[in-house]
C-alpha cells in the first residue's frame, strides 16, 4: 500500500479527486458515494472507521470530478465506471475492502464480482445485487417505486427541475428522505458546483451497458445494509441478493431509517463496515 496521501487518480484522459484520510498505514477501505452526494458525504462514516485504524480512499467518481465529466451518455457506460474504480484500486496497491451506498453500491457489486483479486470483502448499502434489483422489477413493486429511473433519461428537463431553489423541489428532495441540511448541501456541492448532469449521465448510460455487465456472482465476504424506510428500494431485491453471493454473506437491516444512512446513522454504519471487515 502506498504510504503517500492520494489526492487525485486519472483513468485515460480523466482526473479524479480523492479524500484519502485516516491512519497512512491502515487497512484501506474505497468508499463510493452514489447520486446526489460526492464523496464527503462519507465523512461522518470515514472518522468512525479511523478510530478502528482504518485508511478511507473517497473518489468524487465520474461525472462529479470537474476533472471527470464526459458530456455524452457514452461516457457513463458501465465499463468505463467499473474502469475508474479498478484504476484507483490498483493506484493504492490493493486489495481493499470495497463499500458503496446508493449506485456506489450498485458499481461496487460488478467491481467485487469481475475483480475479487482486488476485492477484500464489499459491504452494499442500499442497493441489492444487480440482477435481484432487476428480478424485483418484475416480482414487486420495485418498479413503481424506480420510476425516477425513467423520468431521469429525458434531456435537459430533470436538470431544470432539480436546479430550481423552489419550495417545490425542495420538498421532492424532503419527500425521499433528505433534512433541509442535506438539501442545502446537495445545491452546494453538487448543483453549484456543477456535477448535477454528471451525476445524472450513470442513469442515462444504462442503455449503453451491454447485458451482463453489471451481474456475476459475488465470491469475496459480503454483508448488504438495508433501511425500512426507503422509498427508493424495496425489500425483495434485497431478500433476492443472497442467491447471488456465494461467499459468506450476512443481511443488516436498520428499522426506521430513511435511504440516507451515511447522514442518518454514520456510527452505526462503520460498526458494519468494520465487522465485515473485522476489526
Amino acid at each position: 500500500m502506498t504510504s503517500e496521501r492520494i489526492s487525485q487518480f486519472s483513468n485515460g484522459r480523466y482526473t479524479f479527486d480523492v479524500i484519502d484520510s485516516g491512519p497512512l498505514d491502515g487497512t484501506p477501505v474505497v468508499l463510493l458515494h452514489g447520486f446526489p452526494q460526492r464523496a464527503s458525504a462519507w465523512n461522518s462514516v470515514a472518522a468512525h472507521l479511523h478510530e478502528r485504524g482504518l485508511r478511507t480512499y473517497a473518489p468524487d467518481q465520474r461525472g462529479y470530478s470537474p476533472g471527470a465529466r464526459p458530456r455524452t451518455r457514452w461516457g457513463y457506460r458501465f465499463s468505463q465506471l467499473k474502469a475508474d474504480i479498478v484504476t484507483l484500486i490498483e493506484e493504492i496497491g490493493g486489495p481493499v475492502h470495497l463499500v458503496g451506498h446508493d449506485w456506489g453500491a450498485g458499481l461496487a457489486w460488478p467491481v467485487a464480482a469481475e475483480r475479487p483479486d482486488l476485492v477484500s470483502s464489499l459491504t452494499a448499502v442500499s442497493v441489492p445485487h444487480p440482477t435481484a434489483f432487476m428480478r424485483s422489477m418484475v416480482t414487486s413493486n420495485q418498479l413503481l417505486k424506480s420510476y425516477y429511473m425513467g423520468l431521469f433519461q429525458l434531456p435537459v428537463v430533470p436538470e431544470l427541475v432539480m436546479k430550481q431553489k423552489s419550495a417545490s423541489a425542495a420538498k421532492a428532495l424532503r419527500k425521499a428522505g433528505m433534512t433541509q441540511e442535506m438539501v442545502e448541501i446537495y445545491r452546494r456541492d453538487i448543483v453549484d458546483y456543477g456535477a448535477l448532469t454528471g451525476g445524472l449521465g450513470w442513469y442515462r448510460g444504462l442503455a449503453f451497458s451491454r447485458p451482463g455487465a453489471v451481474g456475476g456472482k459475488i465470491t469475496v465476504p459480503t454483508t448488504m445494509v438495508w433501511s425500512d424506510d426507503d422509498v427508493a428500494l424495496g425489500r425483495k431485491g434485497v431478500d433476492l441478493t443472497e442467491g447471488y453471493v456465494t461467499g459468506p454473506y450476512e443481511l443488516d437491516v436498520y428499522k426506521g431509517h430513511t435511504h440516507w444512512l451515511l447522514d442518518e446513522a454514520p456510527e452505526r454504519l462503520a460498526e458494519s463496515i468494520a465487522k465485515r471487515i473485522g476489526v
